[in-house]
């Protein structure tokens, strides 16, 4: 085994049959690319294929430098915070953080390995040889593995065998693997400290997370070589922001994707959507927008609208908007192969189609029967696709749906059997096959959408939705779970699907609400609501055939605990905006699991049934049919009951288990002391992220408080303010401060605040008005305040409980 010493950029070794790469492209970021087939020559390093990330940021900067030296049996590698040391004899290598007694390993390479690839001539699954190069990684005992895409199951991922290949699964069930979105990167959690894998293949992929073997994490892959990134954390956080760092973040959403969407397979006409929002505002519900599925479209080819069903777009989504509403339309890749439909004259005419290994264009059947497929594997074919977006930019429509992009192909014109219902391993994109870019497909897509909105609606900042993704797909859509079902299983499945996403990179994500496939009940919907509180987006969706689950088809009662989730979503708003810009800094998710915050505690890291808004607000919804009551974990700290944010009730010492009451019309949460929250009142749609009527809910810890709220117009790229309340303590007086980064100039703003855990309040200066009763203290502040300060009682201290009090 060869290796040059010394110091640069990435260091090569190789061997007769192996060849490792080793680079630093960030501080706390290491990255190994292993090729097991490569063959060594007498002039020295082989020539490697050229490597195209799909997931790696464009504008990733350069690398750190690296250091180099030999010992006596190993290699010894440092940069950027971290060391590789390689075994000469056996290739076993380590990564670690440290040295001599700090040294702390992140990962042990037991043994990586390649063989030739296969061609023989029987089905796709023998002929190709899909577990081609294998890299075997030590899983110590007690350590958890989160993350690796859209997986059902609890959190932690250990004991599982998964596959990345996105896929369309209808209906999925509770072991169902694959799913729509593959990331090959998992947080690793160990004696409470953190650390990254990242494997950024396309190619189909598998990796056995200690079920074949107690003590091993084995990847295998379809491809040549595998490109392995190591993240230092010792934070979940810290590794979940050197992925965005690696694979980019997640832009801002507009406000309104973050209200209440209704949405059915079934919506044909534009009428139907009028009924839909109409029932909306008849009902005193709030609504920001209405989806449409492939309806909409003339005979099921994209970018084109049916005249019938919608007669005038453009004068359809003014109408909608003069409401509060907008239109999310559907968009799948399938191009109907029609003579004369112009999306598809031009796509073969400029040779943007995915062909068959023989060269011909491949056809097959998806909702247009027959279709072709864009390859939006190249560059060209992405700004292709994104200049069709000028249809729906013409037409006043600021988002979409982008559906079916694994991509899903019902059957093909040549009929071969296929795995997930796709394409075939061998169809060709450009010089690529199938089997290596399958997974990426759908990334560049969504890019093509996110151009498509820039170029013809640069003023917006546009929404975009997608069901499949592989890693960077952050950078240009929100995800959503797929094709859930009504079912309480699936309902609890939302919340470790979506948690599992944040911790794989993917801030924004959620499920539809109520289920998709089959019929859902009242009390299912009212539960999945109070459920949905926290996640990314609120869309209720179900499937063509099912019964209407609009809010209000279950009756009074059932309708008014939905308007009690909708109205509890919406005082939530400035702080949600508030933690998606904040997702746009840090890659922190919107719903987080409690193991973000408190890896080391172990009940918290496996609990996957609540979850967190920011890392003070915990909630904790009813998941099973006809329960009232249920379990939840609070961790370290103290914990004020906040139910429906309509009262303050006990407070709890944090690091056990409660007992919640809950009946149907509430919904379990926890303000930990030391958080300021900050809400808004109920509309019936959005406007802006400058919030004219403003609430702090605060608990006080005996150190004060802090609490975050950004503001800006809610669309648009204009800049905007972000807001940090302090209260900090100090013997008897507190001092609540508010600095503020940004200007987005002086609007009217009723402000006020309530204080818990503060005990007596003998004065107050800097308020218009206070009031304090019962442990809570009401503060009315003026417009642009700066600072109020308290003085309490020498002897007071945080009540252990509180009667249950309004909050406003």
């Amino acid at each position: 085994m060869s290796a040059p010493g010394g110091q640069g950029p990435e260091v090569r070794v190789w061997g007769e049959s192996d060849v490792l790469v080793v680079s630093a492209p960030l501080p706390g970021v290491l990255r190994v690319r292993l090729f097991p087939e490569a063959r060594a020559n007498a002039l020295g390093f082989p020539r490697m294929p050229v490597k195209r990330s799909f997931a790696l940021r464009p504008d990733l900067p350069g690398g750190v430098t690296l250091n180099a030296a030999e010992l006596d049996d190993e290699l010894l590698v440092i940069g950027g915070g971290l060391s590789l040391r390689l075994d000469r004899a056996s290739g076993a290598w380590r990564v670690s953080t440290g040295s001599g007694a700090t040294e702390r390993v992140l990962v042990s390479a037991l043994g990586w390995s390649g063989e030739a690839p296969t061609q023989r001539p029987a089905l796709d699954a023998e002929r190709f040889n899909l577990r081609r190069t294998r890299l075997n990684l030590d899983a110590p005992d007690g350590a958890m593995y989160l993350g690796f895409g859209e997986r059902v199951g609890p959190l932690d991922k250990r004991g599982m065998h998964l596959t990345f290949w996105n896929t369309d699964c209808f209906p999925h069930h509770t072991e169902t693997d694959p799913l729509y979105v593959s990331v090959p990167f998992t947080t690793v959690l160990q004696d409470g400290r953190a650390h990254g894998v990242f494997v950024d293949e396309s190619w189909r992929m598998e990796v056995d997370v200690a079920r074949a073997h107690p003590h091993e994490l084995r990847w295998a892959s379809s491809g040549p070589e595998l490109d392995v990134y190591v993240l230092a954390g010792p934070r979940p956080a810290d590794v979940l922001r050197r992925y965005a760092d690696l694979t980019g973040y997640a832009p801002m959403p507009p406000l309104w994707a973050l209200g209440a969407a209704q949405s059915r397979w079934g919506y044909r006409t534009a009428d139907d959507l009028r009924a839909v929002i109409q029932g909306y505002r008849d009902r005193n519900l709030p609504l920001d927008s209405v989806y449409v599925d492939i309806d909409y479209m003339d005979a099921y080819k994209v970018w084109t609208v049916s005249g019938a069903n919608f007669p005038d777009l453009r004068a359809f989504v003014k109408e909608a908007g003069a409401q509060g509403v907008k239109l999310v339309p559907i968009v799948d890749p399938g191009v109907k192969l029609e003579a004369g439909y112009d999306v598809y004259e031009e796509a073969a005419r400029g040779d943007h189609l995915v062909r068959t290994a023989r060269g011909d264009v491949l056809v097959g059947e998806v909702w247009p029967d027959p279709a072709v497929f864009p390859d939006f594997t190249r560059p060209e074919v992405v700004a292709w696709w994104a200049g069709r977006h000028k249809v729906f930019a013409d037409a006043g429509i600021q988002g979409q749906w982008n559906d079916m992009n694994e991509p899903a192909c019902f059957s093909l014109r040549q009929p071969r059997e296929t795995e997930g219902k796709t394409l075939p391993y061998d169809a060709r994109h450009g010089t690529r096959t199938h089997l290596e870019v399958h997974n990426a497909y759908a990334n560049g897509m969504s890019e093509a959408s996110r151009l498509g909105y820039a170029k013809f609606s640069p003023q917006i900042r546009p929404w975009v939705l997608t069901r499949a993704g592989y890693a960077g797909i952050q950078r240009h859509a929100t995800v959503w779970t797929g094709d859930n079902t009504a079912t309480w299983s699936h309902l609890a499945l939302s919340l470790p699907m979506i948690q599992g996403l944040g911790l794989s990179g993917i801030p924004f994500a959620a499920a539809d609400v109520g289920g998709f496939a089959g019929d859902t009940t009242g009390e299912l919907l009212a539960r999945w609501y109070q459920a949905a509180v926290g996640y990314a987006f609120v869309r209720n969706h179900a499937a063509l055939g099912t019964a209407d689950q609009e809010p209000w088809r279950f009756g009074e009662a059932v309708t008014d605990v939905i308007r009690a989730a909708l109205d509890l979503r919406y005082r939530l708003l400035p702080h949600l905006y508030t933690l998606a810009q904040g997702a746009t800094r840090t890659a922190l998710p919107v719903m987080r699991p409690l193991a973000l915050h408190w890896p080391a505690d172990e009940d918290a890291a496996r609990e996957d049934t609540q979850y967190l808004l920011g890392e003070g607000l915990l909630v904790a919804p009813v998941l099973r049919a006809g329960h009232r009551r249920r379990l939840v974990y609070l961790p370290a700290g103290r914990w004020a009951a906040v139910f429906n944010l309509a009262q303050f009730g006990p407070i709890h010492a944090g690091g056990q288990h409660v007992v919640a009451d809950a009946p149907l019309d509430t919904l379990p949460l926890y303000l930990r002391a030391g958080t300021a929250l900050p809400v808004t009142e109920p509309a019936p749609h959005t406007t802006s992220a400058l919030w004219a009527r403003l609430s702090w809910l605060v608990h006080a810890d005996r150190a004060g408080f802090v609490g975050q709220l950004f503001e800006d117009a809610g669309d648009g790229h204009a800049g905007g303010r972000l807001t940090r309340l302090v209260g900090e303590r100090q013997g008897t007086r507190l001092t609540i401060r508010r600095d503020a980064e940004g200007d987005i100039g002086t609007f009217e703003q009723r402000e006020t605040m309530h204080v818990l855990g503060l005990g007596h309040v003998r004065a107050v200066q800097g308020a218009a008005s206070f009031a304090y009763e019962d442990g809570v203290l009401r503060l009315t502040l003026p417009a642009r305040w700066q600072t109020v300060t308290l003085d309490l009682d020498e002897d007071d201290e945080e009540p252990g409980e509180v009667d249950a009090l309004p909050v406003d």
